[in-house]
């Protein structure tokens, strides 16, 4: 089930990485598509149609395609205060205890971060910049296949750190308790049951319920994702999520029914979830594998699990450590654990991944719930250019410009050259005026 390969097959097979655009969605998701919006009707072009129906009708759209992909009849979608004051009161007290440790950790890490104003003195005049945070985000936690309450602290508590003075969150229509529970722990008092593509359109655009907001971060399923990808530019995003991941680098002095345990829990997320192990060790390799087929058995949700391992999963047997960081690098995945003598010599090997997580102990699951970084990680090979949600992503800069005259003069006689050369007449009239004080 968990296939072996050499480094050129995962290459050109388990390693190559596609744009959204061109990859092809699984038959059962265009089927289910095509039931619910028409004949040759693909992903996009229902989230398209779902985007401009809440755009046009508001409310009135958003019950009905709630109706229709939830099942779920939504008079309010704005919980009471006191249902999340409830569902925290009803929480079990060593839920409620995992929950405060988690989010006291993510809080701690994140409030670390710096966020720098400054300013110099030393370019004539005063330059610099200021941070300020981001006024109205919306932070959509998944609950399709399974309740994500970590999902909602991961995204909601950075925010917060950042100083963002009204966090929005929205997800799907009867929400677990233990994610209500979660909002109240954090203090988030606006949480909307509704889901889906119809979820990000509520928030980029405003309902007669929910407000519009300046930026959506927040993993969600496929629909999600493209209907982020469609409203960008009107609100700021995260990022773009695809199918979550997780890569082992490991050596035959690793534990392979961890290293097995390890994969199967990346697995068990969704179909579409991929699990990869580089090692140099065949004899590893071969352990892990049986571990594999061991432990499968007793978990709940074994069927999401094997066609996860047998559409986008895999062991590369690499020559070498060195050839299993370059690999791992290129991947360049959204987790990427060492289970190897000297995690830190071989991490340093590695330019690009979401999260590092440096011997057995600092394993990928602590990573999800309770380490302290943020979850919300860059998928899809984005890790070469984005990094994890953090308290950035919730502030913008604002550079400070405040010219001395005679910098001012001197500065003005360079813009004026530039701007010649740009033929932008109007650009260089503007800073003739100050270089020679017309």
């Amino acid at each position: 089930m968990l296939k072996i390969y050499d480094v050129e097959t995962a290459r050109q097979g388990i390693l190559k990485r596609q744009p959204m655009s061109l990859m092809a969605f699984p038959a059962a998701v265009q089927a289910r598509t095509e039931a619910l919006f028409g004949a040759g009707v693909t992903p996009q072009m229902a989230v398209t149609q779902i985007l401009r129906s809440v755009q046009q009708e508001g409310d009135a759209a958003l019950r009905r395609w709630s109706l229709l992909l939830d099942r779920a009849v939504v008079d309010d979608f704005k919980i009471p205060s006191g249902a999340l004051r409830a569902a925290w009161a009803q929480t079990e007290p060593a839920l409620q205890e995992a929950l405060r440790l988690a989010a006291g950790r993510i809080r701690q890490f994140h409030a670390l971060q710096p966020l720098p104003n400054w300013q110099t003195e030393q370019m004539g005049g005063r330059l610099g910049q200021r941070v300020t945070a981001v006024e109205k985000v919306g932070v959509y936690v998944p609950g399709g296949t399974a309740p994500l309450p970590s999902s909602l602290l991961m995204a909601v508590i950075p925010a917060q750190v950042a100083g963002v003075s009204r966090i929005v969150v929205c997800t799907p229509p009867n929400p677990s308790p233990a994610v209500l529970a979660a909002a109240h722990l954090c203090g988030v008092n606006e949480v909307f049951q509704v889901g889906g593509a119809q979820a990000v359109a509520a928030l980029a655009f405003g309902t007669e319920s929910i407000p519009r907001v300046d930026k959506i971060v927040g993993a969600g399923n496929l629909f999600v994702t493209l209907a982020k990808q469609q409203v960008y530019g009107l609100v700021g995003l995260d990022g773009l999520a695809g199918p979550t991941e997780t890569a082992v680098i490991a050596d035959d002095s690793a534990n392979p029914a961890w290293v097995a345990a390890d994969l199967l829990a990346q697995a068990e997320h969704d179909l579409l979830a991929s699990a990869i192990l580089f090692t140099p060790s065949s004899d590893l390799a071969g352990a892990v594998q049986a571990a594999v087929m061991e432990q499968l058995s007793g978990l709940g949700r074994a069927d999401i699990i094997r066609q996860s391992l047998e559409n986008a999963s895999g062991i590369v047997l690499t020559p070498d450590l060195d050839t299993a960081a370059a690999l791992a690098s290129d991947y360049a995945p959204e987790h990427l654990c060492f289970a190897v003598r000297n995690p830190q010599k071989v991490a340093e090997r590695v330019r690009n991944a979401g999260g590092f997580f440096l011997g057995e102990g600092s394993f990928e699951v602590l990573g999800d719930y309770v380490a302290g970084p943020s979850h919300v990680m860059p998928t899809g090979g984005t890790a070469r250019f984005a990094s994890p949600l953090n308290v950035m992503d919730f502030v913008k800069i604002t550079s400070l410009v405040a010219l001395d005259p005679a910098t001012s003069r001197v500065l003005s006689a360079a813009a004026v050259r530039i701007a010649a050369v740009e033929q932008l007449s109007g650009h260089a009239a503007a800073a003739r005026f100050r270089a020679e004080g017309i």
